[in-house]
């Protein structure tokens, strides 16, 4: 599995695209529905995932824990059949704490998943301005 985080509209996708092949490109809200992959995969929208999944549970454990268990699906279907996982994850807030408590869970939440899935990744890669680096 692949990261690519950055700021909203830093170039993430143009990344991506540039690395050629043909992927198939998902929203994060569809994985539930979604197909195992047949080829390689990018995951995009994660944050508006999180943000929706904030209305049906109040505890942040508990969402982290079930975000964690989508990466160890994709991981498991990565390893079953061969592909290449690409998520896109949007940095947020830049250390700026918004007022409402609502923003400021989704960033947490946004924040602990780039981290979870950094963790697991085998590579990351950061862009910013269009500039790409590998971190990991």
């Amino acid at each position: 599995m692949r990261v690519v985080i950055g700021g909203a509209h830093a170039g993430k996708r143009d990344a991506v695209r540039a690395w050629g092949g043909a992927p198939r490109w998902l929203e994060a809200e569809c994985l539930p529905e979604a197909p195992p992959p047949a080829g390689d995969l990018v995951i995009d929208g994660w944050a508006a995932w999180i943000a929706a999944q904030l209305e049906g549970e109040a505890d942040n454990d508990r969402l982290r824990a079930r975000l964690g268990q989508t990466l160890e699906t994709l991981l498991a279907a990565e390893r079953r059949t061969g592909v290449t996982i690409t998520l896109i994850l949007e940095e947020m807030g830049r250390g700026i704490v918004p007022m409402s408590p609502r923003q400021r869970r989704l960033r947490d939440l946004n924040g602990w998943l780039a981290q979870d899935a950094a963790a697991r990744a085998a590579a990351v890669y950061y862009v910013w301005h269009g500039l790409v680096r590998r971190l990991g």
